[in-house]
């Protein structure tokens, strides 16, 4: 079985549509990919997923590791049906750990402690993938070493060489032929070290590529030049997905630069604090004003949640803390980065993308008379 295809659709300027094809179905690009760390988007289930327009999850390999195992989601027939969820999974590879729990490092690998248990847990670039072969997602990660920014160019330097010689470790062990294996570019925000990590991971002929390294403390402009640099040397016919990256901005920024995949905890995390995406700008569903308010969070979105709540109701399960409140402004924010994803899309198709990326940005800023709703 092939275990990935990318078929390129219409262009406009720098951005592009495409389909990409994987044992478990289609996924349109450019896309948003919820994350379901533990093998569940926290706060929704699957049905939630699919009428948000989800198309692709992604899960952590580090946490399903741990918990339940990867030989328990072998055994009961990979990631998709243990979690009932029949759409493509992606897998990271760990490595977004190596720069949130500070473990020790070496050339072979890394070693944690367990976040459940305080166990000594060892990951290496073949175990990365041997765990991600036997948790069964269309798309692995090699492991890498991510740094955050900013930091000094031989650290970044030193994380970059280290992600290339893991990446050519993972590469000549990958086994898994229903599943494709990606490379990661590194090279934090330096251009020189962009490049040249993106010349060399593609020279390894990876069927798709994930940029990491952003998000981690960079600015938007420090992040663009990066994405530029990359998209330059990657080659054109494979699908680019940007690690960690889901702000509505940050997102149009990345696909008008001819990036394809993304994915960030942004939407479902920042529901669980109460607060809203909207078309009209961002705002806490905590403030006082919505008490009585009976409109829905968003008046051009069609979710569940916008269709069938009111504003003084979400703020009331926010108030009171009932999970309920959690899982309906889940639903909305994810709906609110899915439909920017798709009228991306279709922007891309008429040849209207810029002016698309204007007036999403334009209308999301606040005016005064909206000031007090962020």
């Amino acid at each position: 079985m092939k275990p990935l295809s990318f078929t390129l659709g219409s262009g406009d300027g720098g951005a592009r549509t495409a389909t990409l094809t994987t044992p478990h179905g289609d996924v349109a690009t450019p896309a948003f990919m919820p994350v379901g760390t533990r093998a569940t988007v926290r706060a929704v289930g699957v049905d939630d997923l699919a009428a948000v327009g989800a198309t692709m999850l992604l899960a952590n390999t580090y946490h399903l590791m741990l918990r339940p195992g990867a030989a328990v989601i072998d055994a009961v027939g990979g990631v998709q049906r243990f979690m009932g969820w029949d759409g493509p999974v992606l897998t990271d590879s760990g490595g977004f750990q190596v720069f949130s729990l500070d473990p020790r490092i070496d050339e072979d690998g890394v070693t944690f402690r367990s976040t459940y248990d305080g166990s000594v847990v060892r990951m290496t670039p073949e175990s990365s993938v041997a765990t991600q072969e036997a948790i069964g997602a269309d798309i692995a990660m090699v492991f890498d070493h991510l740094v955050g920014l900013p930091a000094p160019r031989p650290v970044v330097a030193e994380a970059m060489e280290r992600t290339l010689r893991w990446s050519a470790r993972a590469r000549a062990v990958h086994r898994r032929e229903d599943q494709a294996l990606f490379g990661i570019v590194q090279g934090g925000t330096d251009a020189e070290l962009r490049a040249d990590s993106a010349r060399r991971t593609a020279a390894l002929d990876f069927p798709g590529f994930g940029i990491g390294g952003l998000s981690v403390g960079e600015s938007p402009e420090e992040r663009n030049l990066a994405l530029e640099v990359v998209a330059a040397e990657l080659p054109p016919d494979r699908p680019r997905y940007v690690m960690g990256l889901g702000d509505t901005a940050g997102v149009l920024d990345a696909v008008a630069r001819g990036f394809d995949l993304f994915d960030c905890v942004w939407p479902t995390r920042l529901a669980r604090h109460g607060k809203a995406l909207t078309t009209r700008g961002d705002f806490s569903i905590r403030r006082a004003e919505f008490t009585t308010d009976t409109s829905p969070l968003d008046p051009d979105c069609s979710c569940f949640t916008c269709r069938h709540h009111s504003r003084a109701y979400l703020r009331h399960l926010r108030i009171t803390d009932e999970l309920l409140g959690h899982r309906l402004l889940s639903i909305h924010n994810l709906a609110y980065t899915m439909a920017v994803l798709t009228g991306a899309r279709r922007a891309i198709a008429a040849g209207g993308f810029a002016a698309y990326r204007k007036a999403v940005l334009e209308r999301r800023v606040p005016s005064p008379d909206r000031e007090g709703l962020r």
